[in-house]
């Protein structure tokens, strides 16, 4: 499941506008979700980042090559953030196009990219194998650069209020998929896309399209890729990786148990089933105390606080009688675990749902503090460039009727 959140992130290494809040640039080439059905299901070519540091040895030796070239091509891949053949030059100079066509096919085509925020955020659409899209953002922080990245193409937990939900689910992406989105958005930071120049990224949010638990094999497969130190993986500290869930409670206790310091994000945006079965359908499977119990024993298996996720959708679930709701449900399961981050709706066009005014927002956030509850309001980024996930790729399937 996306988040209507400051996360709405993506990167590209191929920069089209220069011009702060550019304008919208067309995506008539990119296929529409809705018409390319069975062929934008194609899975993905294999690739060297689908496999662990063992696996490409041994795949290496399947096709033929010495294994040891797997860590040199490992290292380009994840130390130096290339898929150049060109600059491999410590390979056989009538190997490098063989070895870099057959271990990393191309997995990610630029379609759209668009900048806002004084070019601190930029905004990505990807088309995939087969022609299905998806999106990634980068934006910059004074204290950390994030890359929203996702997960699925489009999504299939029907949240009626998110635009990748409206697409409904295409296809899961690979590991392989997923980890480009990073290595190419690590290599734009470290090359100076951003308006603030060469930069390292630092954070990694599964926020963008689609719901993480949902393809729990590629995602942690990734998170693994995204940890590991080069040249295994990018070397990304764990702990500054979030993986967010709309609360698929088997799979947040399946994350709990894998030893790895993620943060995890729950998606809640309403404290009581009635409303929440409207908002997040999946609740009427996991309902609220079933997922905030989840939420809990994440936090005593791991240590790590559980951010929840709240999107302020106007006179619908932005009420201050439902904060006061929310933090009696946060405080009946202890304190200190927990932290709340309530952020305005980045609206989709042509939808009923719309963001609650600040006042509105101020007075949410101020109720749940007075239940000693820690609460961050987020600022929401990228609205004029269709920042909610799943927009562009919306906008693209609309283009196509």
């Amino acid at each position: 499941m996306s988040l209507p959140s400051p996360f709405a992130d993506a990167a590209s290494h191929h920069p089209r506008t220069a011009a702060d809040g550019a304008a919208a640039l067309s995506v008539a080439d990119a296929p529409a979700l809705s018409t390319v059905a069975a062929m934008s299901r194609a899975r993905p070519p294999r690739h060297l980042a689908d496999l662990d540091e063992a696996g490409r040895a041994g795949w290496l030796a399947e096709l033929g090559h010495r294994p040891f070239r797997a860590r040199q091509l490992s290292h380009h891949y994840f130390a130096n953030l290339t898929a150049d053949p060109v600059v491999m030059t410590d390979l056989p100079a009538g190997q490098r196009a063989e070895l870099v066509a057959q271990t990393m096919p191309r997995l990610l085509t630029l379609v759209d990219e668009r900048r806002t925020d004084r070019g601190a955020t930029v905004k990505s659409l990807w088309r995939l194998a087969g022609g299905a899209a998806v999106e990634s953002v980068l934006m910059d922080y004074p204290d950390r650069t994030t890359l929203c990245v996702s997960c699925q193409a489009g999504c299939g937990m029907g949240c009626p209020f998110c635009a990748t939900g409206t697409l409904g689910l295409v296809r899961n992406l690979s590991a392989g998929e997923i980890l480009d989105q990073v290595r190419i958005a690590a290599a734009a930071t470290r090359d100076g896309t951003l308006a603030a120049g060469p930069r390292r990224l630092t954070n990694v949010v599964f926020m963008g399209m689609g719901e993480p638990m949902a393809n729990y094999r590629a995602v942690i497969v990734a998170v693994k890729g995204i940890a590991a130190p080069p040249p295994a993986g990018f070397g990304i500290s764990a702990r500054n990786i979030t993986v967010s869930t709309c609360g698929i409670v088997p799979g947040i206790d399946r994350l709990a148990g894998e030893g790895i310091p993620v943060r995890l994000a729950l998606s809640l945006h309403a404290p009581d089933d009635h409303l929440r079965d409207t908002l997040v359908p999946v609740n009427r499977r996991y309902p609220v105390g079933a997922v905030l119990d989840a939420a809990k024993r994440y936090y005593s298996a791991t240590g790590r606080r559980v951010s929840i996720e709240y999107a302020l959708i106007r006179d619908i679930n932005d009420q201050e009688w439902r904060a006061t709701a929310l933090g009696a449900e946060l405080r009946r399961r202890g304190t200190g675990w927990a932290h709340v981050n309530p952020i305005g709706l980045n609206p989709v066009p042509g939808s009923r749902w719309t963001a609650s005014r600040p006042d509105v927002a101020d007075a949410f956030a101020r109720r749940l503090r007075a239940a000693g509850i820690a609460t961050t309001v987020r600022d929401t980024r990228g609205a004029d460039i269709d920042g909610a996930c799943g927009q562009l790729a919306a906008e693209g399937s609309r283009d196509h009727g």
